[in-house]
């Protein structure tokens, strides 16, 4: 862990969301932000699971590595309860976090690339081998955002707004960021990238984290409400919006945070770039459009209720997906650590994938 730490340092970040120490997995407890920086210790692989599903933890490849380390938590629950069949109890484990948030390809993708690395491994090396694929996951992710922060970089302006929504920070990732990873590169190329946040309804992630974590590394940001993206744009505050992903379809189509795809189409109408940055582990191939992930809608108390206070009538009926599609007709580019993709999507996306 003191590797990965150092190299964010280096990188100049001093935000990660995730500690490894003595056996416990350490989450920031993201929705006590910013009010209050607490840890959450998780002991074991049902710990994990709530975290995720309690959004302890957010953003996809935060989600990833978080499930990694709950995969490295079975491997030890199992070993020490003597399990016949380790193997097999590793492979229900990691059913069984696969469902804590479904729309997320990096849960899936971490699991899956845990159990390939373990499976073939004798029963009483199992635990030792989960923890070191879980730190080089880990690892990866951040030598991947830091990759994507210089390559998104070069593509914006030399000054300008950068319009981002929701958190695709160092909080959403095992450090540095994706969409924030990119206006961090900038600074890094000396670019005068003035970041706006978009609040982020019903969550507030730009508000709570994004401002937050930017903040904390000293990097300018303006928060406005969501609904002044339009207004922003018009008035020629954003040169470009730069925005993350919990999964890319093979043919560029894009889930991420609701509210994103409303942005896309503002940004086309006003003709300003609208990127999309992502490591590699979440673009889908095995998915062939947006039309086919499955978008995970949450309790409708979350919209109906405000900070435990109640806003909307009592009986109020109300929908809460918690992602949207973007077409990827109004994706300019796709930022990943194997380089900028454009379309034909399915052709760049099929290309890094198969690398």
């Amino acid at each position: 862990m003191e590797k990965i730490l150092k190299i964010l340092q280096e990188a100049g970040s001093r935000v990660c969301p995730m500690r490894w120490e003595d056996g416990t997995y350490y989450l920031l407890d993201q929705r006590r932000l910013p009010r209050e920086e607490t840890w959450l210790p998780c002991r074991s692989v049902g710990d994990i699971f709530s975290a995720i599903r309690d959004m302890v933890v957010r953003g996809a490849p935060a989600i990833g590595i978080t499930a990694a380390f709950g995969m490295v938590l079975a491997a030890r629950e199992g070993a020490e309860k003597g399990h016949a069949d380790l193997r097999e109890f590793l492979v229900s484990r990691g059913s069984y976090l696969k469902d804590a948030r479904p729309t997320a390809v990096n849960l899936s993708w971490a699991v899956d690339r845990m159990l390939k690395a373990v499976l073939n491994e004798a029963h009483e090396d199992i635990p030792e081998r989960a923890e070191a694929e879980a730190l080089s996951i880990w690892e990866q992710d951040v030598r991947a955002n830091i990759k994507m922060g210089l390559l998104g970089g070069e593509l914006l302006p030399q000054s300008g707004g950068l319009l981002t929504h929701c958190n695709a920070g160092a909080l959403a990732t095992g450090g540095y960021g994706t969409a924030l990873g990119v206006a961090r590169g900038a600074r890094k190329l000396k670019k005068g990238i003035q970041v706006f946040a978009d609040e982020t309804r019903p969550w507030l992630q730009g508000a709570r984290l994004t401002a937050w974590e930017l903040i904390k590394d000293d990097i300018p940001v303006v928060l406005s409400v969501d609904n002044a993206s339009g207004y922003l744009m018009r008035t020629k505050k954003i040169s470009c919006v730069v925005v993350g992903a919990d999964r890319i379809a093979a043919n560029g189509d894009v889930a991420n945070k609701i509210g994103t795809y409303n942005v896309a189409v503002l940004a086309r109408a006003h003709d300003i770039p609208f990127y999309v940055a992502a490591p590699v582990s979440t673009l889908d191939p095995g998915t062939p459009a947006g039309r086919d992930i499955p978008i995970e809608e949450r309790d409708a108390e979350e919209i109906t209720r405000f900070a435990g206070i109640q806003t909307a009538p009592e009986g109020t009926k109300a929908v809460n997906p918690v992602f949207d599609i973007t077409p990827w007709e109004y994706v300019s580019a796709i930022i990943t650590e194997k380089g900028v993709l454009k379309s034909p999507y399915e052709a760049s996306i099929a290309s890094v994938v198969s690398e």
